[in-house]
């Protein structure tokens, strides 16, 4: 069925492309530039002519190209070789909270804004593996997985050997399939060893993700929904932690409950020697429908419990995500709205409102100020 699926999303035999493009306005934007420095770079030759339809009409910049645009106009947002890289676990033990559309459509925010990123896949449901046009069945096998490295007999020494490129020429992804889940049964059959076992495997991870991570700025870990080693080694590997959580009462009480799993977890592994520091700590409202009054309320009860930790901009529940997810796509990576103009514009502008909230948290971890806007300027002028 997901090879149907797949078949129906893309050509038959064909891997997933990207084709989307940004017109001149949406590239100076996102550069923070304006249209006329970008059409004198094209004018004096540092930067190439854009494609042209044979009216004469821009066809608009390609994600690839807009990488060469920061470049050439120094507009890069990485990472100085003295900052951290992020590597944030998207986690909540309740399934169903759109945390692999999260990750999917986190990962494709900061690739548009210019970032490295690096996506691990460590949920043996591989929905985000799915997400980035791979079959999981078909396409992947146990060997390219992070299994060969996490395993009680390992045959890989570091995480390279995973390391998939994506149709974002500035976005990488270590893949998942069902078989990761026989690293669960491994560990869990280790024997009277297997605290020490365990401990070691956790390590091992977060090691092999700092090696990888200095060649990315973002590395974005989504773990499986469950309190399981893999979960807790994920949880040990990340500096930052992103908990997705929907505005329905079950969503608000497993949350509550994972918090104070999470907490006392923490605890078991300081006490094990085995130190956790995040730079931030948020959660984040998924699949919210503004229109429904009971939503409004949970969200109401979510602030008052989680105060600040609570990122104020929610994910509006859309049908342009699920139009999306089922051409194995973000809304980043559509060429054109699904559904109505208007409702895809609404749509991206909340995404990336949303997500912004986390860049910002990113980026105030390396010691940069967000730029005031030109409004905040006036205001503070008067």
């Amino acid at each position: 069925m997901i090879d149907r699926l797949r078949q129906k999303a893309f050509l038959p035999e064909s891997r997933k492309g990207l084709n989307v493009r940004f017109g001149i306005a949406e590239a100076a934007q996102l550069l923070s530039c304006s249209t006329n420095r970008i059409r004198m770079a094209e004018d004096d030759g540092r930067l190439p002519q854009p494609p042209a339809t044979d009216t004469g009409r821009r066809l608009g910049y390609t994600v690839g190209e807009l990488l060469n645009m920061r470049k050439v106009l120094g507009a890069s947002p990485e990472r100085s070789p003295l900052d951290v890289p992020a590597v944030i676990a998207v986690q909540n033990f309740k399934g169903g909270v759109g945390k692999s559309t999260v990750t999917t459509h986190l990962a494709h925010y900061f690739a548009v804004q210019g970032y490295r990123v690096l996506v691990v896949d460590c949920d043996s449901q591989a929905t985000t593996t799915t997400l980035f046009g791979f079959n999981p069945h078909f396409n992947i096998s146990r060997e390219e997985t992070l299994y060969p490295y996490l395993s009680i007999d390992p045959t890989q020494a570091d995480l390279l050997y995973a390391v998939k490129q994506t149709p974002w020429p500035n976005v990488d992804l270590i893949p998942s399939n069902l078989e990761l889940f026989d690293v669960e049964y491994e560990l869990a059959a280790s024997g009277s060893d297997g605290q020490s076992v365990l401990a070691a495997r956790f390590r091992k991870l977060k090691q092999g993700l700092m090696d990888l991570a200095r060649s990315y700025d973002i590395v974005i870990l989504d773990p499986p929904p469950a309190l399981g080693t893999i979960s807790l080694a994920v949880m040990q590997a990340a500096n930052a932690l992103l908990v997705p959580l929907a505005a329905t009462t079950p969503d608000f009480c497993s949350t509550v409950q994972f918090l104070s799993m999470m907490d006392q977890v923490l605890q078991q592994l300081k006490g094990a020697g085995i130190d956790v520091n995040y730079s931030f700590i948020r959660l984040i409202c998924s699949k919210f429908d503004s229109n429904d009054p009971s939503h409004a309320m949970v969200r109401a009860i979510m602030e008052q419990s989680f105060g600040p930790a609570l990122l104020p901009v929610p994910i509006l529940e859309s049908a342009e995500i699920s139009h999306a997810a089922l051409r194995m796509m973000t809304v980043y990576e559509l060429e054109k709205p699904i559904g109505t103009a208007r409702t895809h514009k609404r749509s991206r502008q909340n995404l990336d409102e949303a997500l912004g909230q986390v860049e910002q948290l990113v980026t105030q971890s390396w010691g940069r100020v967000t730029p005031a806007s030109e409004e905040e300027l006036v205001h503070a002028a008067a």
